[in-house]
């Protein structure tokens, strides 16, 4: 075959979250030759829109920045689509997101091991290090966490009069405070950690990629859309892409990693003759590995916003006022200013009942009443929190739905399917209000606007959530790690069952989703895949103690 874009030791499908992290780790020695296409744009410097923390609702929505995917109706939110938003530029979703960095509870992995044959080297001790090698935690370092990585990190600062009341709050409604979610303790409510430094964000390709693209041996390819896999039997050879006006090209490569995330991963696998052979069979795609568990298992976290109104003018709705924005972009030029946050700057983690052995549901706070939209109930000044349950067990799937690989797949997400499910959905929106009437509001308490006091019974909740619930953008596990049946991923080598040189690296090779935002998750996966891929020695586990409820 001719290979018109040339040769490579190491190609990587998607310069997103995890993309990033490996470009950089497989260059470091200049031996190896490393490719990394890309199917959006460049994460250019002066993109405000990007690097402005308080600008992220921009993007979301807009075709220069997001792949707009939308699930198919869903069957039990009353057949509604619900949108997905995707990273169109270099950096992925880590460009467009909340810089949220929280690594989910030590039993997270915990469970990985234990409910998944294979995983024993997936469990938190063996996994800690790796957390620790990629941040810089501002706050310190120490045991727990890391002070040299490439992603910096601030906390909070969470100082609104909005914040204090919500830290009271959660302690009179009988939650403790913890000093950091992402240490000794995640069960409680603290400042949150997020990927930004001197008011800009700090993403994938910030932290890791444009550093090492100085280097001779790393390449980037933009707008490169990756259309196939190219097998010589199961052995991946290389891959075909289209660039603007270069329709076809292709490249050789001794290993295809696949970073696509845990939509297009899937997608890509199916379309290149890797997946459930029913599927492929149906599309008349030749078979290559027959892996009845690609785009099965999909995870995500259904999320809504409890909303109240203010009855102090001491909330950020001010700020989002048009005639305002030149002033703010001019004191974000000087690293200040409410632009140089995301204000998902709290939050915390609480058990919903006595069943769960570690928190089912994740809190956001924010000092203002505002969608990810960016859109604003009518009424001035509130704030709100974002709920949702973390461990549903309703599951989805990802299917092609033509050989064309620019056809969208069909994404079914199967939210509020499970009775477990429901039940949570109750109980946190419970807890929601709860937390929200305290006395500690009652200076700012001007009552519920959102889900409204008229929503009372457990079924006018279900109703209310079925109606407004949106994704907190975690899609995941539609590739999983493991040796069952349904198993993809190799946890050892990180390599595709049943192909040689195809490895997977991203949300997609999840088990299952962890307990929060899953970027530093994802991170931390590419990080340790890195040192499996290159055949270095595993960083040696760190076993640490960490809280857990006593029943």
């Amino acid at each position: 075959m001719d290979y018109s874009a040339g040769s490579y030791d190491y190609v990587i499908v998607g310069g997103g979250s995890a993309g990033c992290a490996l470009a950089n780790r497989l260059s470091v020695d200049p031996g190896n030759k490393v490719l990394v296409l890309e199917a959006g744009r460049m994460d250019w410097k002066w993109d405000v829109f990007i690097h402005m923390p308080a600008a992220l609702a921009f993007p979301i929505g807009s075709r220069l920045y997001d792949w707009k995917y939308e699930s198919e109706p869903e069957p039990h939110m009353k057949g509604r689509k619900v949108y997905h938003a995707r990273g169109k530029v270099v950096g992925g979703s880590s460009s467009i997101n909340g810089m949220i960095f929280q690594r989910g509870n030590p039993m997270d992995y915990e469970r990985w091991k234990e409910e998944n044959p294979g995983l024993d080297g997936w469990d938190f001790a063996h996994n800690l290090p790796y957390f620790k090698r990629m941040e810089t935690c501002l706050h310190g370092a120490d045991e727990y966490r890391g002070g040299d990585g490439p992603l910096i990190m601030e906390r909070g600062p969470a100082k609104s009069p909005l914040f204090k009341a919500f830290f009271e709050a959660v302690q009179q409604a009988g939650h403790p405070l913890t000093d950091d979610v992402n240490g000794v303790r995640q069960e409680g409510f603290a400042a949150f950690d997020g990927n930004r430094h001197r008011g800009r964000r700090i993403s994938a390709a910030r932290g890791y990629l444009h550093p090492a693209l100085k280097r001779a041996n790393l390449s980037l390819k933009t707008m490169a859309h990756t259309t196939k896999i190219l097998f010589e039997g199961n052995k991946a050879v290389g891959v075909r892409f289209d660039q603007p006006g270069r329709k076809g090209q292709t490249v050789h490569a001794n290993h295809v990693i696949v970073c696509g995330g845990a939509i297009n991963t899937p997608q890509l696998l199916q379309l290149s003759g890797v997946g459930p052979a029913d599927l492929l069979g149906e599309h008349g795609i030749d078979v290559v590995s027959d892996l009845p568990g690609v785009g099965e298992n999909m995870q995500d976290h259904l999320e809504v916003y409890v909303q109240y109104s203010c009855k102090e003018p001491v909330s950020m709705s001010p700020y989002n006022a048009t005639w305002r924005r030149p002033f703010i972009g001019l004191q974000w030029l000087f690293r200040k200013g409410p632009a140089a946050t995301s204000h998902f700057e709290a939050g915390g983690f609480i058990r919903s009942n006595d069943k769960v052995k570690w928190p089912n549901l994740m809190f956001h706070f924010l000092p203002i009443a505002i969608r990810y939209d960016g859109s604003m109930p009518e009424g001035g000044h509130g704030y709100q929190v974002h709920v949702g349950p973390m461990f549903s067990n309703s599951r989805g799937t990802v299917r092609i739905k033509s050989k064309n690989p620019y056809d969208k797949p069909e994404l079914k997400f199967n939210y509020l399917s499970t009775p477990e499910d429901q039940q949570e959905w109750v109980e946190a929106i419970t807890h929601a209000r709860n937390i929200l009437n305290q006395p500690a509001f009652d200076k700012y308490n001007d009552g519920e606007i959102s889900p409204g006091p008229e929503v009372a019974t457990d079924d006018e909740i279900l109703d209310w959530v079925r109606d407004e619930g949106e994704t907190a953008l975690h899609p995941s596990c539609t590739a999983k790690m493991g040796t069952d049946a349904m198993s993809v991923v190799n946890p050892d080598t990180m390599g595709v069952y049943g192909t040689e040189n195809l490895s997977v690296v991203d949300a997609s090779v999840m088990p299952s989703v962890t307990n929060g935002n899953i970027y530093a998750p994802v991170m931390m996966i590419a990080e340790k895949a890195a040192d499996i891929i290159l055949g270095n020695e595993l960083l040696p586990p760190e076993e640490v103690p960490w809280h857990q409820h006593s029943a």
